[in-house]
């Protein structure tokens, strides 16, 4: 197993034992607890001699503007190790750096490791220490453009949207998400997330149930929306599915004019189900219960086979609670 970045490296690049102004430095070699491991890790020659200098400043605390520039170095070789990181940052504080450049630093790193955890914290924190978030939609948004659903990059946004009160133009930003990719997943969660910012009154409901059954009807079989539908629809007063008859009336709609998405079938299992157990008329719920027991058994043996034991085990749940009395 070897370690990765060397070779982006210039050819140029001196090692660290031959530079004038590192002389007075000893570098400390890692102290492997195993000396015989299973498969070791091959090390390359300079990411040795670079976390042996690192090792060494540590050891003496030393923070100077040639350590900053060690971490760096350390950093483009294994930007996952949290150690350095942290050290960055007492070096940082201890140096009074410009942190504007800091965050242009970093920029740079989160564009080549955008999945890499250590280096959003690190953003993180030199905006905090800023106190300033003005870059991190713009760059949030670069990340995203390039992978959707990066959950690093959806976690900043949200951070910084809530830290700063950066809500405004949130809505519009994923709206255009969805209008380029109607199932992104990611960008439906941010949605909810905004809306419930801003609160789930009887109209922002009604609005945003709109919303979702306008893109439902442009893509039925979108697990996104209908996710979304009945995220909404649990945010009413009593929480019902069937609060609001014209999505009721939308969905059977969909059912009746030959739709058989399974993201549909769930939606109706769920709500006939509610208004079963919740029916006082013995014929409704005797109706309500077979048209769940018939969606299960089409989801089972059609629409969603690979999970039919569990319509299986839904239809029969139903049957022991109407069985048990247990309305």
């Amino acid at each position: 197993m070897s370690d990765s970045g060397d070779e982006e490296w210039s050819t140029e690049w001196i090692p660290y034992s031959e530079r004038n102004e590192w002389a007075d430095v000893t570098p400390i070699q890692q102290d492997d607890d195993d000396k015989n491991p299973v498969v070791a890790i091959s090390y390359s020659a300079k990411f040795r001699e670079v976390y042996d200098y690192f090792r060494a400043i540590l050891a003496h605390k030393e923070k100077s503007p040639r350590a900053l520039e060690l971490t760096t170095d350390a950093l483009r070789l294994n930007p996952a190790n949290y150690t350095v990181w942290q050290y960055r940052r007492d070096i940082l504080r201890e140096l009074g750096s410009d942190l504007h450049q800091e965050l242009d630093y970093i920029e740079e790193v989160i564009l080549d490791n955008a999945k890499n955890y250590q280096v959003w914290h690190h953003r993180r924190v030199i905006v905090e220490m800023l106190n300033d978030a003005s870059k991190e939609l713009q760059l949030t948004e670069n990340a995203l453009s390039v992978d959707a659903k990066n959950y690093h990059a959806w976690q900043h946004r949200q951070w910084a949207i809530t830290t700063f009160n950066l809500f405004d133009n949130e809505l519009a930003f994923v709206d255009r998400l969805i209008a380029e990719d109607i199932r992104n997943n990611s960008a439906w969660n941010q949605r909810f997330f905004v809306v419930k910012h801003f609160g789930f009154t009887t109209e922002v409901i009604q609005r945003e149930l709109q919303y979702a059954v306008n893109r439902i009807r442009v893509v039925k079989n979108n697990e996104s929306a209908w996710n979304y539908l009945k995220g909404v629809l649990r945010q009413s007063e009593t929480a019902a599915l069937d609060e609001y008859p014209e999505v009721l009336e939308f969905s059977e709609e969909l059912y009746n004019s030959g739709s058989r998405s399974p993201y549909l079938l769930a939606f109706l299992i769920d709500l006939y189900s509610e208004q079963c157990l919740t029916a006082e008329d013995p014929n409704a719920r005797q109706t309500l219960a077979r048209k769940v027991y018939t969606l299960c058994d089409d989801m089972a043996k059609k629409h969603d086979i690979i999970r039919r034991k569990y319509w299986q085990y839904i239809a029969e749940q139903l049957k022991s609670k109407l069985d048990s009395n247990q309305l």
